[in-house]
């Protein structure tokens, strides 16, 4: 039998560079999302691909930015995190806007922390710019960093998407699949877009109460047309947090859920419709279910 490989993959890049879309092509139909990690110390996981007898695990790096805030510190404190932890990591710049100052920052950063690790270019977008310019850029980006292999792609269509994936396939460590095959595929949808949803609470409400609560979905219908129709619940432990998520006149999670159904959209590649509830759970902290649905480890008494 051929022997296997397995290994992360972080894509990073400016906020709409395409890393979803990308992402998306990447793990195709022979592979489902995986669900987001809680833990700070890993990188999250964001999805899985099979390309032959390789497993492609991609960690979930937010889009680099420069901060301004806590948060978007946080948020690029976690990009860089997974970018660290990968075995290889494959730089997204978009074709027609080029090595913006946002760009620059993140190469700067490459030479710093990259000491050794396999990056890869994947210039994305080529088909809003000519030829010429795209040489010329893909020039200018190799020459600020030694990048091990440069692919052009448009991962809305799919160019280039393919060797790219068997590039990074044969890259990643001999070894065992880091998840059985079957799991990838039977992956409860559910609990990804609970988790989802329960990501937009926190980033929406910040400090509040991103410990405090979570997400159940509750039901989830495929209707004819090729909809989803996903009812979830949102618990909380006290009635004065009902309050809160709810916000001034629904507004919070009126804007909590638009944010889940979009990604949720852009995940499943069709129509959702998102229903959202708020219920109070006093007990819901103590409960080691609520734990393990979250990939956290429940542990007994005060450790």
């Amino acid at each position: 039998m051929t022997d296997t490989r397995a290994g992360f993959v972080a894509l990073i890049g400016e906020p709409n560079a395409g890393k979803s879309t990308l992402l998306n092509r990447m793990v195709g139909a022979k592979v489902s999302i995986v669900t987001h990690k809680v833990q700070t110390t890993r990188a999250r996981i964001r999805g899985v691909a099979m390309e032959g007898q390789s497993q492609i695990v991609f960690v979930d790096t937010p889009g680099l930015f420069r901060p301004r805030r806590r948060l978007d510190r946080a948020m690029v404190a976690a990009a860089w995190g997974g970018a660290a932890d990968a075995d290889v990591v494959v730089l997204l710049v978009e074709a027609h806007r080029g090595i913006t100052e946002g760009v620059e920052n993140i190469l700067a950063a490459l030479r710093e922390r990259a000491d050794g690790q396999t990056v890869a270019l994947a210039i994305n977008k080529i088909d809003r710019v000519k030829s010429e310019a795209l040489l010329s850029l893909t020039k200018d980006l190799n020459d600020s960093f030694p990048f091990a292999e440069t692919f052009m792609i448009s991962a809305e269509k799919g160019h280039g998407v393919a060797d790219l994936r068997t590039w990074l396939a044969d890259r990643l460590p001999e070894g065992p699949w880091l998840y059985p095959e079957d799991q990838i595929a039977d992956l409860p949808m559910r609990m990804i877009a609970a988790e989802i949803t329960r990501e937009k609470l926190t980033l929406r409400l910040h400090q509040e109460l991103p410990y405090q609560l979570t997400v159940e979905t509750e039901n989830w219908e495929d209707r004819k047309d090729g909809s989803a129709k996903i009812d979830q619940l949102i618990y909380v432990v006290r009635d004065g947090h009902k309050g809160i998520v709810l916000g001034n006149k629904g507004e919070t999670i009126k804007a909590v859920g638009k944010a889940a159904r979009e990604e949720l959209e852009e995940f499943l590649g069709r129509k959702v419709h998102l229903f959202l509830q708020v219920k109070v759970r006093a007990n819901w902290l103590e409960e080691a279910e609520r734990y393990s649905e979250m990939g956290l480890e429940f542990k007994d008494g005060n450790t």
